[in-house]
């Protein structure tokens, strides 16, 4: 992707924001913190996605009943998803959930939202917001937040999850974007603590991070009802680049004796190597 490198960035809590201008695309823009890739948007067209994750998150949506949905994003970024939701399910009501005040801010006067958009950003981090949010009031929440490239731990204990599963309606769905690689221990102790709260759980990646061969991002989808299994794994086998989607049994299979993330023993992602998400120097 060619782009404009622009100012330098600009301080936040966060780190050194920066948003670089696709050449190829008029309205899009991808939005750095600390040169780390966070976030991608097209102000002209929000359905387009250029981050696989945001596809795979949105074959989640599509996947869904139709109609509007009541949706909890835990980080915020550029608003990606809570703008993608907003163009293919109008009427939707949204919450996110971001500490960094600042990053807001500029994500509100760089990149402006689409009239009609129904989102409230709250000035809280994951743990403290989802506490305060009323029980089973979300269709979905997902969890997309990053701290230096890596999940914090607090974000994914099994604490946290019966926090989100107190929230979601009780067959509403909970997703989840973190990275991992080598031996895939963090996504093996997240899946296991997703099990001893949800009914249903599924893993999708590229098969070659869930071998070890690569770093790479891993999309987690937990629910209280049914997943539509079969319907993820036939969009995940038809990408321009297949992904594996694991249930059941071979979810049992990769978990193996993995222990449960938890708040006595939590865990942080693994750091990304900076050749994958880091952009210049």
């Amino acid at each position: 992707m060619l782009a404009d490198q622009g100012d330098p960035g600009e301080g936040t809590a966060g780190g050194a924001v920066q948003f670089l201008a696709d050449a190829d695309r008029p309205g899009g823009w991808l939005l750095l913190i600390d040169r780390i890739r966070q976030s991608y948007v097209d102000l002209d067209d929000p359905t387009y996605l250029d981050f696989e994750y945001a596809q795979w998150f949105a074959d989640v949506f599509d996947a869904l009943p139709a109609g509007p949905l009541a949706v909890t994003h835990v980080g915020g970024g550029a608003c990606t998803l809570a703008r993608y939701v907003g163009a293919t399910r109008p009427g939707s009501t949204q919450i996110v959930l971001e500490p960094d005040e600042q990053l807001t801010a500029l994500v509100r006067a760089r990149l402006p939202f689409a009239r009609g958009t129904r989102v409230r950003i709250r000035p809280v981090g994951g743990a403290e917001g989802i506490v305060a949010l009323r029980d089973a009031g979300a269709d979905v929440l997902v969890l997309d937040a990053f701290a230096g490239g890596r999940v914090p731990a607090e974000l994914t204990t099994v604490e946290f999850l019966t926090e989100v599963a107190r929230a979601l309606k009780p067959a509403g769905t909970f997703l989840a974007n973190i990275a991992d690689g080598g031996d895939v221990t963090y996504t093996r102790r997240l899946v296991a603590a997703l099990r001893t709260v949800f009914a249903d759980v599924l893993v999708r990646a590229d098969p070659a991070v869930l071998k070890g061969r690569r770093f790479g991002n891993v999309v987690l989808a937990a629910s209280g009802g049914d997943l539509p299994v079969a319907e993820l794994a036939r969009r995940a086998a038809g990408a321009m680049f297949p992904q594996r989607v694991v249930s059941g049994a071979e979810l049992t299979d990769l978990v193996r004796d993995a222990a449960p993330l938890t708040a006595a023993v939590p865990m942080r992602s693994p750091a990304p190597p900076d050749e994958i998400w880091r952009v210049g120097g």
